[in-house]
């Protein structure tokens, strides 16, 4: 260990001594067009949870060209976005790869007014040391985070000191501000957004109408799984939510999933009463365009949760472990559930009285009832 911290020590002096900038405290930026983002360390949701700094620069410099460079992880969160000029998939894979560095420090090189790497969750070497080497008038990034001293924060000129301690509860989406506040970089609209495409659009409607969904049914979407296991609500709840919606208000629900998910949609599709359609292995784009077309979209705290927040559908996020203020979606209709860091402490009662709130302002379900 010892060896290990010595080591890094050395590291980090190198490239102090070899790479470091002088900063500068004006935070005068003048009026820069190009800028290049870096984000391959956050994963789907912060990704998604941090569009409104792509909306922030767009509506403070209108002409402005936005670079992002971002991971084979969460890529698909920004695919069709359409605040991102130019997306690279940095992949540290491939970076021994001759050819594969040459064309990205080529990309990197070719000239940039200003470079910034958002920081949410924690600070990344990697992203820090791919802002220095960009070809850049000016490098933000963040000198600490809640006081934790960022290692490499001597790549920057411009450093900005991130500390949320004294807001814990301020939502992830106001925090990618953060950065770039200081530098009159805002917005008001922290909502997230995913633009889909007419092809997107076919994919849902030709889902749809296989799976016998018409426009008079309430339809329902579900996803029942998540990467992490403590936020997963109970499937044996799940399908008990099912039941109760089905009873009174004759909805019709379909299941999204990734081939991760199988065990667990199987075991729901298996031990429910009620036939349930199932959105499989889809593009992100696809499943926002699916997601639009509903009443009602529930969903464990995971990377969908995210997704389904940048739709107008009415939602509710089920939360355990993770405090629901800084990652639930925001916006109108947009609800969340969480009683504890158990998951399971939310009961079936919870989430259905909270669609019946949804539910009582669809014009569909006043038909019905």
């Amino acid at each position: 260990m010892e060896r290990h911290n010595a080591f890094s020590k050395s590291l980090y002096w190198l490239f102090e001594k070899l790479l470091s900038v002088k900063e500068i405290k004006n935070k005068d930026i003048s009026l820069p067009k190009k800028f290049l983002i870096v984000r391959q360390h956050n994963q789907l949701g912060d990704l998604l949870s941090g569009v409104s700094l792509f909306r922030a620069i767009k509506e403070t410099y209108p002409n402005s060209n936005i670079t992002l460079i971002v991971s084979p992880f969460n890529y698909p969160g920004v695919i069709k976005n359409k605040f991102i000029d130019k997306t690279y998939i940095y992949n540290n894979r491939k970076i021994y790869n001759p050819f594969y560095l040459v064309k990205f420090i080529k990309l990197l090189r070719s000239g940039y007014d200003v470079t910034i790497v958002p920081v949410v969750v924690s600070i990344s070497f990697t992203s820090n040391l791919i802002a220095r080497i960009a070809k850049s008038n000016i490098r933000i990034g963040c000198s600490s985070l809640d006081g934790k001293k960022n290692t490499s924060y001597f790549f920057f000129d411009r450093r900005v000191k991130l500390d949320w301690r004294k807001h814990p509860d301020a939502n992830v989406s106001e925090r990618s501000l953060d950065i770039v506040r200081p530098f009159g970089i805002n917005t008001q609209n922290f909502k997230s957004e995913i633009s889909f495409d007419e092809s997107d659009i076919m994919t849902a409607d030709i889902f749809l109408k296989a799976n016998y969904f018409t426009k008079k049914n309430i339809i329902i979407g579900l996803h029942v799984g998540a990467g992490k296991i403590p936020n997963r609500w109970s499937l044996l709840k799940f399908i008990e939510l099912i039941e109760q919606l089905h009873k009174f208000y004759k909805a019709k629900f379909y299941l999204t999933c990734s081939t991760a998910d199988t065990n667990v949609v199987n075991f729901i599709k298996n031990n429910s009463k009620i036939s349930l359609a199932v959105f499989m292995n889809k593009k992100i784009t696809e499943v926002a365009a699916l997601i639009e077309k509903s009443d009602l979209f529930i969903s464990n705290d995971t990377g969908i949760m995210h997704v389904a927040g940048t739709t107008n559908t009415a939602q509710i996020s089920i939360f355990g472990p993770t405090n629901p203020f800084n990652w639930a979606p925001i916006g109108e209709n947009k609800l969340f559930i969480r009683k504890s860091e158990i998951i399971d402490d939310i009961s079936v009662k919870d989430v259905y009285d909270h669609c019946e709130l949804l539910l009582a302002k669809n014009e569909k379900v006043k038909e019905i009832v």
